[in-house]
């Protein structure tokens, strides 16, 4: 309803007092033509000599004498010449010849602004006659408040002003122009193509004059389809707003296919963020908010939906393309709009992981053509190549390092959209979903994903790493745990991660023991205790291995044996169930003799005097010495070396030192053959070769002299003590010469993948028992779900591989099947 109410509100009228009223007489027609006059003043703005109170009077006394249904349609008929031959002739007259055509659809050649001001010009005239007819109908309200309050309640009419405005909706807007012509075109029908044109000059960027529309827009609002004023029956609703939102999906349809034919992605989303905004301001300014929802759904609909697939997949502007080029603020957009009209998200997180899935599998693709490349060439004579002006550090092998550059663009990925969740996405729950599923098909598509991710956890913990401060490798490690989460068989990375750890552990290559447990409380934390318990036991061994040490070297100080020369031992005893041995065992070549290796007499006597103590303490323990896994320190004379002091402490495999000490046998200047070593030792030859080259071969090692100089070591080449060895060093480490590849070969890795499952075909055969002792009978297609169920978390278990377990715990007699049982079932045997 209108909000100029003037009129209501005036000076209180008295009404007369009835017991003077009770025996007069009433002469309708001499009171009417008075009231009839009044209300004439009153529409030609000429009531300030009225008095309101005798209207009232007048009024009230043909009601009070039963004359209030002739008094009713009297004020109705006078509203209705007044409105029929005042009002709407002067509307008509402001309404131009071309804004008659163009409300039919048809055009005339005049101007923009010709056009802009005869609609206006409509536009103020309904304005001024709305706003006339609300002031008259309220001081006409007052007037015949007694009619309205008494006969209009008793004989259930309609208010007299709900009815005068009534009647402006009939014979002012819906009357028609040309009656004669059988035409029904109304004042109506051309306000709401003003209007419309006036929104669609607005939505071009034209200056309107949005006051006028809104004035327009409030008569609309108040005026009702019937007189019970029923809130959907607003003229506003009934009348403008279907045709308001018709033109809008209409204009809004053609906008978005000239869109996508003329403009990039970031474009489109800006321009579609920018048009709700308008339209939505546009409601509150001009319009009315009763359209805000439904003109938003409108904008939503034809402008966004109809074209989001095709805005998401716009080639070089598209959702690949803004991820690909890190356009965080594109993608918000992207997302925001795609959060307006699909709640799930859906071809948003289609294209994400699609994309990623893509980057995945590249990085996958391209990490194997490394692997198939050939080495990349050394240059001749150990000279440096052009250009490089730092020494290089020791190159990693390039299988290695093939590894680790997996590892770190994965990590590199996932940071990469880690960040569009947060900043661009809003941490949507779907679209994180979307993201973890993604990485978990494409990581787990590469068959190598649990060795490199363990490969690099190793590189990573060792000490001396170079390039990278504390904190970053931190924050790279915390990485890495997340990367576990996606692995799904974690079994598998288990086994590399044993082999790697053991290593770190045994030739004491950690940064340190406490960010060792450290990486394992945060696996634990990852993925579940169960996961870490037999890691654990490793550390454990460790620990109790050190005040084992500790003990033994009390025990040797009570036995008060003085020798000055006694070699003391560091020992690390190894729950062989908890150690992966079968990684720590020496290199042997095919054939060859596997016997124990021989340790010198003194160092002999030390072993068997720590068996002794260790066995005291646990009676019926087998120890087995793996020399292969063990390092020494020895302090060694070179007569020869320049300066005063000759001696040099040096750092080396056991291995190395069982070789060093021949030489206190050997008479200077005399060698040994690597053949004659070998057989002195039991040394395997593949350790015996690369613990020489180590000694011999490497420039700044070379302890022993070897003849003939040359890389590879043959059985009869022969190595004598290197008199002449000069280090600036006090302490040296003679490391053993690998190849730097880390990463299983083939074979290797079948051999892996073999023990893996074997020890899965326990894993699984435990599953079943555990779940039939529980369930007494179960049917064969829900025991395999559950085994499967209970044993995802650790991997994927194979259902072929359930099925033959099955069969093999039936063997056993640990189940039977139920006969003539439909689906098949089986039986807990007790």
């Amino acid at each position: 309803m209108s909000t100029l109410m003037a009129g209501r509100g005036r000076n209180r009228i008295r009404a007369p007092r009835r017991a003077n009223l009770a025996g007069d007489g009433v002469d309708f027609e001499s009171m009417w033509q008075v009231l009839a006059s009044s209300l004439r003043e009153i529409h030609t703005k000429n009531a300030s000599k009225l008095s309101f109170e005798e209207l009232y009077r007048n009024a009230y006394k043909l009601v009070l004498k039963k004359r209030g249904e002739t008094l009713y349609l009297r004020v109705k008929e006078f509203e209705e010449d007044w409105l029929s031959g005042e009002v709407q002739p002067r509307i008509l007259s402001v309404v131009s010849p071309s804004l008659l055509v163009f409300s039919t659809g048809g055009q005339m050649a005049i101007t923009v602004n010709e056009k802009r001001a005869a609609e206006e010009k409509l536009l103020r005239a309904l304005k001024e006659a709305w706003e006339d007819h609300n002031l008259c109908m309220n001081m006409t309200t007052d007037v015949l408040m007694y009619m309205d309050r008494v006969y209009c309640k008793d004989f259930k009419k309609t208010s007299i002003f709900a009815a005068s405005m009534g009647q402006f909706r009939h014979h002012v807007l819906r009357a028609p122009l040309h009656p004669e012509l059988n035409d029904t075109t109304g004042i109506a029908e051309i306000l709401n193509c003003v209007i419309l044109d006036q929104v669609q000059m607005d939505r071009e960027g034209d200056m309107i004059d949005r006051s006028l529309i809104k004035s327009c827009i409030y008569m609309l609002e108040g005026l009702y389809e019937t007189e019970d004023e029923d809130e959907s029956s607003k003229l506003y609703l009934t009348s403008f707003e279907p045709v308001f939102l018709k033109a809008s999906e209409q204009f809004y349809q053609h906008e978005g296919s000239t869109l996508l034919l003329d403009a990039d992605a970031s474009t489109f989303c800006k321009h579609a963020k920018k048009r709700v905004e308008e339209e939505e301001d546009r409601c509150r300014s001009t319009l009315s908010p009763l359209s805000l929802d439904k003109i938003k759904l409108v904008v939503e609909t034809e402008l966004i939906k109809n074209h989001l697939r095709e805005v998401i997949a716009l080639e070089n502007s598209g959702v690949r393309f803004m991820i690909d080029n890190d356009r965080t603020g594109d993608l918000g957009m992207m997302y925001d709009l795609s959060a307006r009209v699909d709640p799930s998200k859906d071809e948003l997180r289609k294209a994400v992981q699609a994309r990623i899935v893509e980057q995945g599998n590249g990085i996958n693709e391209s990490t194997t053509n490394m692997l198939k490349a050939p080495p990349r060439p050394s240059a001749p004579n150990g000279e440096k190549p052009e250009g490089d002006e730092k020494p290089a550090e020791k190159p990693i092998n390039q299988q290695t390092a093939a590894a680790i550059k997996w590892v770190e663009e994965i990590l590199h990925l996932k940071g990469k959209y880690d960040n569009f969740l947060t900043e661009a996405f809003q941490n949507d729950q779907g679209l994180q979903t979307a993201v973890t599923r993604s990485f978990t098909d494409f990581i787990n598509s590469f068959e190598r994903t649990s060795e490199y991710l363990s490969l690099f956890f190793d590189e990573n913990m060792k000490k001396g790493i170079k390039g990278k401060t504390e904190n970053e490798v931190d924050i790279l490690l915390d990485m890495g745990i997340t990367l576990l989460r996606y692995i799904q068989d974690k079994d598998l990375f288990e086994r590399y991660y044993k082999k790697h750890l053991s290593k770190r552990l045994l030739m004491k290559r950690s940064i340190s023991m406490d960010a060792e447990r450290q990486m394992i409380s945060k696996m634990k934390m990852e993925v579940g205790n169960t996961f870490t318990q037999r890691i654990e036991a490793m550390f454990k061994d460790m620990s109790v291995s050190e005040d084992l040490t500790n003990s033994y070297k009390k025990h040797v100080a009570q036995l008060g044996d003085k020798d000055p020369t006694r070699a003391e031992i560091e020992v690390n005893v190894l729950t062989s169930t908890m150690w992966p041995l079968e990684a720590m065992a020496p290199s042997y070549i095919e054939g060859e003799n596997r016997s124990k290796c021989v340790f010198p007499t003194q160092i002999e006597r030390i072993k068997k005097g720590f068996e002794k103590f260790y066995l005291d303490k646990h009676n019926g323990r087998q120890l087995t010495w793996q020399a292969n896994m063990g390092t020494a320190d020895l302090r060694a004379y070179f007569p020869e070396m320049k300066g005063t002091k000759k001696t040099r402490d040096l750092n080396v495999s056991t291995y190395a030192m069982l070789v060093l000490l021949l030489f206190n046998e050997v008479p200077a200047g005399q060698s040994l053959t690597c053949e004659e070593i070998q057989a002195q030792t039991n040394i395997p030859f593949n350790e015996l070769t690369r613990n020489l080259q180590s000694l011999a071969v490497a420039p700044k090692t070379r302890v022993l002299k070897k003849e003939p100089m040359s890389k590879d070591v043959k059985p009869d080449d022969k190595f004598s003590f290197n008199d002449n060895f000069y280090s600036p060093y006090q302490r040296i480490k003679i490391g053993v010469v690998t190849s730097g590849n880390k990463v299983e070969d083939s074979i290797e890795r079948s051999e892996t993948e073999k023990k893996n499952n074997d020890t899965r075909g326990g894993v699984i055969e435990a599953a079943v028992v555990r779940i039939m002792k529980q369930r007494k009978e179960l049917a064969h297609q829900k025991l395999i779900a559950e085994v499967i169920q209970q044993l995802t978390s650790r991997f994927r278990p194979d259902v072929n591989m359930v099925k033959k377990r099955i069969e093999s715990l039936i063997e056993r007699e640990y189940l039977e099947r139920i006969e003539e049982r439909e689906p098949p079932a089986y039986r807990y045997l007790a």
